[in-house]
């Protein structure tokens, strides 16, 4: 009997019993349910979140991405015009320069003009001034030796005809 016994007692232990089995169904739905409302619930919330982190993160980075390029693309530009106003204002600066040198030889030129009018303005009347000292002392002589020539004193219009006949054929031989 001792080893019906300690069958009957394995059998029980072994054994599966209906009710049992349902008590275990109900306990494991419970703590399903349980786990699910404290555990999987609160879990999944804190998954989501983290997610939603992450595809921010990722959107953030593709507008911040987009912006420098936007951003590069307008330095680029600004640098083009920057270039382009630079080589204008370098062709303006030349031009100026080229006006002003056209300017400052054209005064000169002016200046040497008038320079050299007045010099020649000078020349003629030096050479006037020198005719007329010559005629006065041409004349003079003149006088002299018409005088002694002569033997007479010559009148005025005389001796300005006399003058002027001799300047004249001064500079021409007969």
């Amino acid at each position: 009997m001792g080893l019906l016994n300690v069958l009957d007692k394995f059998e029980n232990f072994v054994g599966v019993n209906f009710w049992t089995m349902i008590f275990a169904w109900i306990n494991l739905l419970i703590l399903y349910l349980f786990l699910k409302k404290i555990l999987f619930k609160p879990l999944k919330n804190m998954i989501d979140s983290r997610q939603k982190e992450i595809d921010d993160m990722y959107s953030d980075a593709e507008s911040s991405r987009a912006d420098a390029a936007e951003l590069k693309s307008e330095y680029e530009e600004k640098i083009s015009h920057a270039k382009e106003e630079s080589e204008e204002i370098l062709r303006g600066a030349v031009r100026r320069a080229q006006l002003k040198e056209e300017e400052i030889l054209r005064e000169a030129n002016d200046k040497a003009s008038r320079v050299i009018e007045r010099a020649e303005e000078q020349i003629e009347q030096e050479k006037k001034r020198a005719i007329n000292e010559v005629k006065n002392e041409v004349s003079g002589l003149a006088i002299d030796i018409a005088a002694a020539v002569i033997g007479r004193d010559v009148s005025a219009s005389e001796h300005e005809d006399l003058i002027n006949d001799f300047i004249d054929n001064i500079g021409t031989d007969k």
